[in-house]
């Protein structure tokens, strides 16, 4: 009677395949499971991270700052050690070139910019002769808005609220302001320091010989990916400064070398910061031209160069190893804007670009096929490559 049985695909009768199938489906279901909760944490944590982070400002971006000032600045704390240096005189010395850079570009701008602020009133008083000249060739359109308001019965009064002045603003920043600027180059220079000692203990502390590998790969690939961005970025950045102080020197526009560093730093914040050039330099040329079509000529040239720059020659330069879902940028930058004001915009990139390079190395979830009924993960995320998980022989 045996013989008669049902066998299944392996050859073994069917009624003791059942229960075997009844447990790799009740698996699955198990797994799936797990992967839902998974995601409902991600994204409450995802939710409730922001709030985390702002009121606990004064901590969390000293050090989140800190750990990318150590992926940047740790190449060239490397080098200077491989040429014989000191490790702690290696890390003092790329943290204060590090430094000196950042005040030269700040000097650049700021110090030509307060020479003209004697010009301000001037200034803002043309724009407004400008924008007065404007409003009477659009009076029409204030005239119908009126009627509309009287029709509908809007009240026209409004209440304004007292708040601070801009100084008594600054006065109660400034304190905490520098406190975050001391914490964050005090924690970066130490991280910088321990960064041998850091790797050492990553690689050396694991049990598996295989995560030790994975965990050197995964570092390495961090720091070079961060490092060799915020370096080429900041060359091409450069090289539009010094484009921008020549043109602006061309046109006789006023402190061409404020205008090149502004507009290199500014160039660090995708979308917003070329958005904020094109506004500063259309405010500018129409405060100090006598036409305002004369005075959009130095914005409308910045917008062709950005163009060109953003479309051709950063994409050429950095190649597809840096490209970015324009998406993810944009929140990216309105996340950590909405967190952490300008500071978070400039670090929404290498932020972005560390969280990718780990989940390129982690394992990427499907997420789309999980709401469709696939595996969150396609492969085990903790699986390691086949050649790396046996240690090599002794001797």
């Amino acid at each position: 009677m045996s013989e008669g049985r049902e066998r299944d695909s392996e050859g073994r009768p069917a009624d003791a395949a059942a229960p075997r199938r009844r447990a790799l489906t009740f698996a699955a279901q198990e797994l799936r499971l797990i992967s839902a909760l998974v995601l409902l944490l991600a994204l409450g944590l995802f939710l409730a991270l922001p709030f985390v982070l702002s009121i606990g400002a004064v901590v969390f971006l000293p050090l989140v700052t800190a750990i990318i000032l150590t992926i940047v600045l740790s190449p060239m704390a490397d080098k200077l050690s491989q040429a014989g240096l000191p490790n702690v005189l290696a890390s003092l010395i790329s943290l204060v070139a590090f430094l000196a850079i950042l005040i030269l570009a700040l000097t650049a701008v700021f110090r030509p910019a307060v020479g003209l602020f004697d010009e301000m009133p001037a200034m803002l008083a043309r724009i407004g002769e400008h924008f007065s000249q404007l409003r009477n060739d659009f009076a029409w359109i204030s005239a119908l808005n009126r009627q509309f308001a009287e029709l509908l019965g809007h009240d026209e009064r409004q209440v304004v609220l007292a708040s601070p002045s801009m100084l008594e603003q600054v006065a109660f920043a400034t304190p905490t302001v520098v406190l975050e600027v001391l914490l964050t180059f005090l924690m970066a220079f130490f991280m910088i320091e321990a960064r041998v000692r850091m790797r050492r203990r990553l690689l050396l502390g694991r049990q598996h010989f295989g995560a030790s590998i994975k965990a050197a790969r995964v570092v390495r690939d961090v720091q070079d990916r961060v490092a060799a961005y915020i370096f080429t970025v900041g060359l091409i950045n450069l090289g539009v400064g010094v484009i921008v102080a020549l043109g602006a020197w061309g046109l006789g526009v006023d402190a061409p070398i404020m205008w090149g560093g502004l507009a290199a730093l500014l160039n660090f914040l995708p979308y917003i910061g070329p958005l904020a050039m094109v506004t500063v330099l259309a405010l500018f040329g129409i405060g100090t031209a006598e036409s305002p079509l004369v005075g959009v000529i130095p914005a409308a040239a910045y917008l062709g160069l950005h163009a060109i720059e953003s479309n051709v020659v950063t994409p050429a330069i950095l190649g597809a190893r840096f490209t970015m879902n324009p998406v993810l940028i944009l929140l990216a930058l309105s996340y950590f804007t909405w967190i952490w004001g300008v500071t978070g915009a400039l670090l929404s990139v290498p932020i972005l670009l560390t969280l990718t390079a780990l989940v390129d190395h982690l394992g990427r979830p499907n997420l789309i096929g999980f709401i469709f009924g696939e595996p969150l993960f396609s492969t085990n995320p903790l699986e390691l490559d086949p050649e790396i998980t046996t240690p090599p022989p002794a001797g």
